[in-house]
């Protein structure tokens, strides 16, 4: 298996990747040991995105499971499967340090890298190194060096020495013994990590593909005599039907969890926690269990293996457990009225029931970290902006949305000398709730602490922009200060472009406004422009606070419908993305999740 991932890293970057010594490992005291067999409860979270007021009750959902695994002589693994901090107020204020305390005290055994935890950069305001003394991993390195757990980074490399980083308590795996049972527990970040973060935070790095990284970890656990293999991995799929664990025809077989399953070797990897699409699985694959658990904290995943005589003799998949039930309608099912892209029942409206037979009671050492992080971000949050919302701003992914158009006007708006502003769907995290704004619903809308960055573009580019987004799918592009009509003529797709109400001109010169995220080449789209040295011009304004200070000065009354209209779109094409003409297939999408 060695030589399988020295061959892959010959082929991807031209050199065979030296493997680092084995890592020390971090083995917690072996319970007292008892005879027959025993359960094994995995418990799986992932993308939490700083969602820290929903972590005192999972904490006490997991104390309720601990306490029937320790009656019945089984035991509890906690494992994360990466996307930790980047995402709320509260958490953002010390780059996910609150989040790392939490983990602590709820006792997680292992997390691996989400692609957002490179977000923060250096430590302190700067999202990215201002200087060489600067080390654009700083925060990421200072909160693995305060968690109590190991993060995981088994495919991450190193460019220049072609070695797996060697960071401190950042190990490829970790093996650690639960009720009597040795587990092995590897970790696994999305091979879209380099463009899903800030990529100059990545610069430096490498990842290999997951499975052939995995399959070298996974052996050499096997050979220190782990009983079973779990894969923290922060890349997922999508599933509709979570009633039959076995029929995976629901699941979008397409991402890049089916393909790192097709490649694992058979019977190396037991159970999988997953991340990074916020959506939920909970299905057999390929004879691996799989769970994944929505985002922020709404619910966990859970897998049971009955474990006998050093073999596991049966698995139970559970559907991602919900932390706080939906209301019950007149039929007596989930009220879904108010489930607008998943989003999870507040906390303060929350009822969970009872949990292994016991109520559900948060958990109080995990409350007294978190009241104490909500308390420092309350009074930023509270801000008033001046403006009342006559309804609710929604957003949207994958479609044209009112929010995407208000915060684009927003950005040309703080930024008057560009004619076109851009931003992207997966930049959009929230819907911003009608009546009075304030700027902790302009943050949850808009978590990312990206700069603006000014853009020197020909007409040309700007076709481009539009054109390819329209042919792809995922993450659509929101546009401000520009339209566009697509439709196919002769079967070929005819893009009729206007900026600021007049045709677009190919060879004219234009400035943009994005993102220094999408500048940088986020996304993986403005970097295939080509565009000249000097074209690029970053700031040191970020867009969020630059948006607050506009709507302060504008005041008043705000009504979404003037920003969007199904009857008169800025981007006016026939069905959905990707358009295509011709039966064409989709092209492949390189944008985030949301």
């Amino acid at each position: 298996m060695r030589g399988r991932l020295a061959v892959a890293c010959v082929v991807l970057f031209g050199s065979a990747c030296t493997e680092p010594a084995r890592e020390a490992r971090t083995v917690r005291p072996p319970p007292v040991r008892k005879t027959g067999a025993v359960t094994l409860s995995i418990v799986g979270t992932n993308d939490l995105h700083g969602a820290l007021e929903r972590l005192p009750l999972l904490a006490g959902f997991v104390s309720n499971l601990r306490a029937a695994r320790a009656a019945d002589g089984g035991g509890v693994l906690l494992v994360d499967a990466g996307d930790m901090f980047q995402g709320t107020l509260e958490s953002n204020i010390n780059e996910g340090a609150d989040v790392v305390a939490a983990y602590n005290a709820m006792g997680y055994q292992a997390a691996v890298i989400g692609n957002h935890e490179f977000d923060f950069g250096p430590e302190g305001p700067a999202v990215t190194a201002k200087s060489i003394e600067e080390d654009p991993r700083g925060a990421l390195k200072a909160r693995a060096a305060e968690a109590k757990f190991p993060i995981l980074a088994t495919n991450v490399f190193d460019a220049r020495s072609n070695a797996r980083i060697k960071w401190p308590n950042m190990v490829g795996s970790v093996v650690v013994d639960v009720a009597g049972v040795k587990v092995g527990i590897v970790g696994a970040s999305t091979e879209s990590t380099p463009f899903t973060t800030m990529p100059a935070n990545f610069l430096g790095l490498k990842i290999a593909p997951p499975a052939i990284a995995i399959a070298a970890e996974a052996k050499m656990l096997r050979d220190e005599g782990a009983t079973v293999i779990v894969v923290a991995a922060h890349l997922g799929s999508k599933c509709t039907d979570l009633s039959h664990p076995t029929d995976t025809s629901s699941c979008d077989r397409g991402e890049e969890l089916f393909k790192m399953i097709a490649d694992l070797p058979k019977g190396m990897v037991d159970v999988i926690v997953a991340g990074h699409t916020h959506a939920a699985v909970a299905h057999r694959i390929d004879d691996i269990s799989v769970i994944e658990s929505y985002s922020s904290g709404r619910a966990f995943g859970r897998i049971d293996l009955r474990i006998s005589d050093g073999h596991v003799t049966s698995t139970r998949i559970q559907q991602p457990h919900e932390l706080c039930p939906r209301p019950l309608d007149p039929k007596g099912t989930p009220d879904k009225e108010n489930d607008r892209d998943g989003t999870p029942v507040a906390v303060a409206d929350c009822r969970p029931g009872d949990y292994e037979g016991k109520p559900v009671i948060p958990d109080p050492v995990v409350q007294k970290i978190v009241d104490a992080s909500l308390a420092k971000a309350g009074e930023r949050r509270a801000q008033p902006l001046g403006v009342t919302l006559t309804k609710p701003v929604t957003r949207s992914y994958g479609t044209e949305s009112a929010e995407g158009n208000l915060f684009c006007d927003l950005m040309l708006a703080a930024q008057p000398t560009a004619e076109v502003a851009m931003t992207n769907g997966g930049g959009l995290r929230a819907d911003i709730p009608g009546g009075a704004l304030t700027y902790g619903r302009l943050f949850e809308a808009m978590p990312f602490d990206n700069r603006f960055a000014l853009v020197d573009v020909k007409g040309s580019h700007l076709r481009r922009l539009v054109t390819t987004n329209l042919q792809r799918n995922g993450g659509i592009f929101s546009w401000g200060g520009l339209t566009a009509k697509a439709r196919c003529v002769a079967g070929k797709l005819d893009v009729q472009i206007a900026v600021k109400g007049k045709p677009l001109a190919d060879h004219a010169a234009y400035k943009l406004v994005t993102s220094d995220f999408l500048a940088s080449g986020g996304d993986g789209v403005v970097g295939r422009l080509k565009l000249p040295d000097g074209a690029i011009q970053p700031t040191d304004v970020i867009i969020r606070d630059a948006m607050a200070d506009v709507l302060r000065k504008q005041g008043g009354t705000l009504d979404p419908a003037s920003y969007f209209s199904p009857l008169k779109k800025r981007l006016d094409y026939e069905g959905q993305r990707p358009v295509s003409c011709g039966g064409a297939g989709a092209t492949p999408s390189t944008q985030e999740p949301d």
